[in-house]
This record gives structure tokens, C-alpha cells and sequence, in this order.
């Protein structure tokens, strides 16, 4: 099949100026040749393929499956995180969250002048840019739109103007599987006639999930969910009819990442990645995706590339500093091979986990593999769906597929998607497969390094060495963050013979002692301990908090314990975080000085950090007062 440049090539297409008169080249009638189309992307909030189109024959989703049949059904559409913030930082800038800084959830990232958010050129080519409402990228965008509230929309722009306008809709949104029978019914049941209704006993449960009566309900709540989604996204068609601008818009319907329940959102298997995407071109604008009608697309489509893709729809050339392709429009490049995704802190819940796949296998490494894929989190936690499961845990009704999530992980997975489409089967250590391993662990170490991975400084350290600059920039600066040393210590982490990353603790740089010390952490020995106990007064707080955890969790040792204490103290909020978290991993082993503990939490709600790390901090420190004993302590400030 010819590739769409070829197709537009020989169509004699102008490229770059296809909305202009005069562009009369090779025999075109001019009169044939369009305006700039509109673009529409309407967005739903955590929900994986669950959609009738891509054959889930418990979704009642009418509206999406007709938009497929006259459109194109994405079938390999991944984004680039499984957490909104941080997919939707790549998704407006073109640029991965990792490689400017703004992985973790939630921060407020000083980005570079010159990276821009895509709709700032769109608006500068003439387009009115709209955003109904949530934004939400990590860091505060400038001119990115000529409107975003809740009542923005293309309605409201000037005559003659073409549009970009988003919609996003919140109602599969984790949150809204939450509450009670009765409250659940009055908020969204209620809204659905029952014929639409999904009754729990056809549910398909995933064998990673136990299957019990609350998980059956919980499951059948998603669905009702996406069905008034669906209702959602028809309204929106509607209102392009009516406005008689069907044949005149683009659109774009995907999801921000996989479903809002654990071991999907956050997780960087497929059920945390793989998302609905669904995209319409009308005829007058098929020679930029000349793709028949109702057919699928399995070519690999990552987040990074929606923005190169809408200018390049837009006749808009693509900027030099975006990081994906596009693959539609006229600057349309060649198919990838890959797609890369990142799992970071998430509230106050640490993560340094990286993936890579093809369109059958995908490798993930974990740098810190002691964590769990579903730790204790104080948002989550608080939803029925982790209160049922952590039940079954704790009632052995877990198998030890499904009780996985829970446990530490491998340093290195290995999935073959084709064959364990649920990703259960870790491949890392066949003999079959390790070629396809070592393709997959290159191609992730490359990328790393080509976009100069932030998240190889631990989150305190990167807002250390930007000050007065910005994350993305300072990882360019050889001399500050020499990058490849960097991974050669992280990727230590979970490999024999750790006695060799000691020479890593003597490092001059403050990274890399911290990956040593990480990597050292994972097979406790006891003559180690006087070598960790030196790294207690290290210069760098990661480095002295990673050291105190382990040396704690070792030994006991009272010292470490008040080196995190002090660190409750620190007056910036990404140090104080790294400190109280470390503490709450230590549950009942923070005992000996829950006093202080008790009295940091007083002092950080006082504090003049930033709001939403003042707001982990209380939560990862309230759970340490909890795992102390002290129920008093349980209602937590924020």
C-alpha cells in the first residue's frame, strides 16, 4: 500500500498550503481545493478499549462505534503515560513528559521558551483554540488558548475562523465508580434506561482480578459509565450537524489512558496504556488519510505524536523540538517501530519504571523493583474497587496471579501481547526470547538517552540541579548531568552481584551514588551496613534518605531514623516528600519517633510549600501515625 505522502505526491496536493486559492499545480482545478479544516478531539477520561467498535461485545456505545464507520479504528494507540497529567504534558507539547520534567503527578515544571503547546502555533496559523476544561499538564501554559472554561466552544469564535476546540469528558473518570448502591444510582445509574444497564453476571473479569460479587459490580459500573460517555460524545455530533460543520471537521475520540482501576491506571502493561482511538475524515479531506471507510489501523500511534499530527492536518510545519511523528496530513512520517511509555510518582506514591514494545512484545525495566505496581496511596485507597481487593488479599481469595500487583516486581518483564494478551507470563529469563530481549532493553536504554530521561535524577534532585534554569535544559548539560554514567548505575538495579555498585557511593555525582545505593538496597547483607551508614551525611537528600530507609529497615538504626526526620524539616516540598514517604514504607518501624513524625505533620499543614506536596506529605505521613498505631491521626488534613 502506497504511504499517504506518496498518495498526496502524486495527487498533487500542495503541500503545507492546501487551504490556499492559486495553489494550481499539475491540473488541479482550483476551485476544488478546501480551506483549513476544523479539528475536533473529543477526549474521555480513563477508560481502556472497552468500546463495541474494537469487539467488546458488553459495550453499549452506539455513537463511538458510528463515528468507526465512517472512520478509522485505531488498534495499536498507546499513550505515553497511564496517568493523566503527564500523558496530557506529551499530548500539548509533542514532547515526552520524562524528557522536559514533567512526569510526576502533580507538579508545576518551569518548561523552555522555546517549547511551546502545539495550539500556540495553531493560533498563530489563524486558528481559534478551545479547551472545555481540563488542562492539567504539570506545568502552566502560556497562550495556549483563546479559550478554556466550561463554557468554551468552536460556537465562540469569530465568523470565518477555522477551530480546535477539545471536549473532555470526566465521567469515566475514576472517581465516578466510587460511592454507596444508593449514592452510586442517584448520581449516574439512575441517568441510563435499563435496557442499558450491564448486568454484573456477563461481566468478563481479567484472571489478574478475583472474581467476586463487588468486583462484578464494579465492572458493570464502568460500562453504564462509558455508555453516558457515548451519550456525551453523541451530543458533541450533534451539535456539528447541526452547525453544519460535519463535512468540514476532523475528529479525534481516544481516551487519556487505560481504565481508572488499579492495575490498569499507573500501570505500564497494556491495561494501563492501551487506549480507544478513533479518528474521522471527512471526503473533502481523504487525500491526507486516504484510509477507506470503517477499516482498522494497526500501525503503532504513541501520544507523542498527536501533536505533529494536528499540524500537520493543519498545513502547519512541525517544530524541530517535537519528539513524535505524525501520522496524518502532509508531513506524515515513516510508521514507527516503537513505542516508549514511563510510570513516575504519582500523588505521593514514588515510581521509576520505563517500557518499550513493538507491535507484539513490549519489555519493561523497573528501577525500583522493591516497590509494588498498587502501593499504598492514600487517593486510591479510598476507592471500593482497592478496598475489595486488598479484601480478597487478605482473605486469601487472591491467587498469585492476581495477588502479583501487590508484591515486588521484576527488575526486567518481558510480554509477548500476542499470545498473553493480559501480560502474565514474564518472558525475561526464556532462553527463546532473550534476542527479543536484548532488542527491547537497547532500544529503551537509547531512547533514554536520547531524550535525556529527567527521571534518572530522583524528583528532589532534578528541581536541585534546575534551579535557575529548567529540568529539560539542565539535562542537556553534559558536565551537570553526565547521562550515560547516570544509567550505567541505574541500570545496576536489580542485577547480581551488587557488591560491585559500591564504587558507584564514591561517585562525584550525586545520581549516580543514589542509583548505587538503590541498587545495593535490593540484597541486604550485613557487612554492608557501615558502608550505607556513610552515605547517611551525603550532601545530596536522595542519597541520605535512600541510605537511611534501607539502613533502617536493616537495622533498626535510631540515627537513620532521625536523618528522615530532619528531612520532614526541609522547607522545599520535593525533599520533605522523599523523606515522609520513606518513613511510611517503614510502617511500624517509624515507631521511635512518632513524636516528631506527629509534630511535621502540624508543621507542614503550616508550611509554605506548595500546595499539592504539602497535601502528599500529609498523606504518606498520616499513614505512618496510622501503621503506628496512633488512630487518632487517621483523618487526614488535606
Amino acid at each position: 500500500m502506497q504511504s499517504r505522502r506518496t498518495f498526496l505526491k502524486a495527487a498533487g496536493i500542495c503541500f503545507g498550503s492546501f487551504w490556499l486559492s492559486g495553489c494550481d499545480q499539475g491540473g488541479i482545478n482550483t476551485q476544488s481545493v478546501q480551506k483549513l479544516p476544523n479539528i475536533l478531539w473529543l477526549t474521555c477520561e480513563d477508560l481502556s478499549p472497552w468500546i463495541g467498535c474494537y469487539g467488546d461485545a458488553n459495550a453499549t456505545t452506539p455513537n463511538i462505534d458510528a463515528l468507526a464507520k465512517k472512520g478509522t479504528r485505531y488498534t495499536n494507540a498507546y499513550a505515553s503515560a497511564p496517568v493523566c497529567a503527564p500523558a496530557r504534558s506529551c499530548l500539548i507539547t509533542g514532547v515526552y513528559a520524562t524528557s522536559l520534567g514533567t512526569q510526576h503527578l502533580r507538579s508545576s515544571i518551569k518548561i523552555p521558551e522555546h517549547i511551546r503547546c502545539f495550539t500556540e502555533h495553531l493560533r498563530n496559523a489563524g486558528y481559534y483554540c478551545t479547551n472545555n476544561v481540563k488542562k492539567d499538564y504539570n506545568f502552566q501554559d502560556v497562550n495556549a488558548w483563546d479559550e478554556s472554561s466550561t463554557q468554551a466552544h468552536w460556537r465562540n469564535r469569530p465568523n470565518g475562523k477555522p477551530f480546535f476546540s477539545v471536549f473532555n469528558f470526566m465521567i469515566t473518570h475514576q472517581s465516578r465508580l466510587n460511592g454507596s448502591d444508593a449514592e452510586w444510582e442517584a448520581k449516574y445509574g439512575s441517568q441510563l434506561e435499563a435496557s442499558k444497564r450491564h448486568d454484573p453476571s456477563v461481566m468478563k473479569i481479567p484472571p489478574y482480578y478475583p472474581d467476586t460479587i463487588e468486583i462484578r459490580k464494579m465492572w458493570a459500573r464502568y460500562y453504564d459509565l462509558a455508555t453516558l460517555m457515548d451519550q456525551q460524545v453523541g451530543q458533541f455530533l450533534d451539535q456539528l450537524k447541526e452547525d453544519g460543520l460535519e463535512e468540514d471537521t476532523i475528529i479525534f475520540w481516544y481516551s487519556d489512558h487505560g481504565s481508572g482501576i488499579p492495575r490498569h491506571k499507573r500501570d505500564l502493561r497494556d491495561s494501563g496504556l492501551k487506549v480507544p482511538l478513533v479518528i474521522h475524515v471527512p471526503d473533502k479531506y481523504k487525500y491526507m488519510a486516504p484510509i477507506a471507510a470503517g477499516q482498522a489501523a494497526d500501525q503503532l500511534v504513541s501520544f507523542v505524536d498527536f501533536a505533529p499530527t494536528v499540524l500537520s492536518l493543519a498545513g502547519v510545519k512541525i517544530p524541530d523540538y517535537m519528539q513524535g511523528s505524525a501520522f496524518l496530513g502532509d508531513q506524515e512520517g515513516r510508521p514507527r517501530q516503537f513505542v516508549y511509555a514511563h510510570a513516575s510518582r504519582v500523588d505521593e506514591a514514588y515510581d521509576m519504571a520505563r517500557c518499550v514494545r513493538d507491535k507484539r512484545y513490549k519489555y519493561i525495566r523497573n528501577f525500583l523493583p522493591h516497590l509494588p505496581w498498587v502501593q499504598p496511596s492514600a487517593y486510591p485507597d479510598n476507592a471500593e474497587i482497592l478496598r475489595e481487593l486488598r479484601r480478597a488479599l487478605d482473605t486469601d481469595e487472591m491467587n498469585k496471579i492476581q495477588s502479583a500487583m501487590f508484591e515486588p516486581r521484576a527488575a526486567e518483564e518481558l510480554y509477548d501481547t500476542q499470545d498473553d494478551p493480559y501480560e502474565i507470563i514474564n518472558l525475561i529469563e526464556s532462553s527463546q526470547h532473550q534476542a527479543t530481549a536484548d532488542r527491547l532493553r537497547d532500544q529503551l536504554h537509547q531512547w533514554m538517552l536520547d531524550i535525556r530521561d529527567t527521571g534518572l535524577l530522583p524528583e528532589a534532585e532534578m528541581h536541585i540541579r534546575s534551579q535557575g534554569s529548567t529540568p529539560y535544559e539542565t539535562m542537556r548539560n553534559e558536565r551537570v548531568v553526565p547521562i550515560k554514567r547516570i544509567l550505567d548505575a541505574a541500570e545496576t538495579v536489580g542485577k547480581k552481584n551488587p557488591s560491585e555498585r559500591f564504587v558507584f557511593l564514591e561517585n562525584d555525582n550525586a545520581a549516580v551514588r543514589y542509583w548505587g545505593i538503590v541498587s545495593i538496597g535490593q540484597q541486604p547483607k550485613q557487612e554492608w551496613i557501615n558502608v550505607i551508614r556513610e552515605r547517611l551525611s551525603d550532601s545530596s537528600p536522595n542519597v541520605r534518605f535512600a541510605a537511611a530507609g534501607i539502613l533502617t529497615r536493616w537495622s533498626g538504626s535510631k540515627e537513620a531514623l532521625e536523618v528522615l526526620v530532619r528531612g520532614l524539616d526541609d522547607p522545599r516540598g520535593p525533599v520533605a516528600l522523599a523523606a515522609a514517604r520513606e518513613l511510611e514504607w517503614l510502617r511500624a518501624g517509624a515507631m521511635p519517633v512518632v513524636a516528631q513524625i506527629r509534630a511535621a505533620r502540624d508543621a507542614n499543614f503550616e508550611s509554605n510549600r506548595n500546595n499539592d506536596y504539602k497535601m502528599f506529605i500529609d498523606w504518606a505521613l498520616t499513614y505512618v501515625l496510622r501503621y503506628c498505631g496512633i488512630e487518632a491521626e487517621y483523618l487526614m488534613k488535606f
